[in-house]
């Protein structure tokens, strides 16, 4: 009679394929756990050659590996492992759900990144480091804001945004930033525009050169 796989039973892990699963289920049977011990070795270096990740031996990945033998044998089986049998349970257990930011980002063109360090300088306590902390916030935010807009921001709408973000903890001299040119984008637009816009062209025109 034929052995159809649909007739076998379910593999705990298909990644390795029926015949691991078939040495797993074998080693289950080896009565002296000396050889037992060998060959569980051997299987978790034949797991490791097929597994589709790093192949060194620091101790996550051959603890993985472990895991993965222990799985195969429905945990049962007695061998000298350098690792703990996992908990049965793991394999039902649901991922913890990650944690997104709840609160929403008050101007969305420069990011929240440009919040935390918002939040950043307001801690700092030295007044100058704090004025630096400031202008390269400010630098960054015109940058951004040039990265998605057209139109020149003034440096007295980054001041403003800099107080609204800060809750009026942050304050900026806008004379002293106009002077200095403290709030200058880190990088500058220089992308070609088109002055001839609506102008039309003389393609293909080839005037004679006029000989003497």
């Amino acid at each position: 009679m034929l052995d159809y796989n649909t007739q076998r039973p379910e593999m705990k892990l298909k990644e390795y394929g029926r015949n691991v699963q078939m040495l797993v289920k074998h080693l289950r049977t080896v009565e002296d756990k000396e050889t037992r011990n060998k060959m569980a070795y051997t299987v978790v270096d034949l797991i490791k050659q097929l597994s589709s990740g790093p192949k060194d031996h620091n101790n996550d990945n051959m603890q993985k590996y472990w895991d993965d033998l222990y799985i195969m044998s429905d945990f049962n089986l007695d061998v000298d492992s350098p690792f703990p049998m996992p908990e049965k349970e793991i394999l039902g257990k649901k991922p913890q759900p990650v944690k997104y930011a709840s609160s929403e980002v008050k101007f969305k063109h420069y990011g929240r990144n440009i919040e935390l360090l918002v939040d950043k300088a307001i801690s700092i306590e030295d007044e100058e480091e704090k004025r630096s902390a400031v202008y390269y916030i400010g630098r960054l935010m015109k940058t951004f804001y040039t990265t998605w807009n057209r139109d020149n921001v003034t440096e007295e709408a980054i001041a403003d945004n800099i107080k609204q973000l800060s809750g009026g903890k942050l304050t900026v001299d806008i004379d002293h930033v106009k002077s200095t040119n403290g709030f200058d984008a880190i990088f500058k637009d220089n992308r070609p525009r088109n002055n001839n816009k609506g102008k039309r062209t003389n393609k293909g025109s080839n005037p004679k050169r006029r000989r003497n």
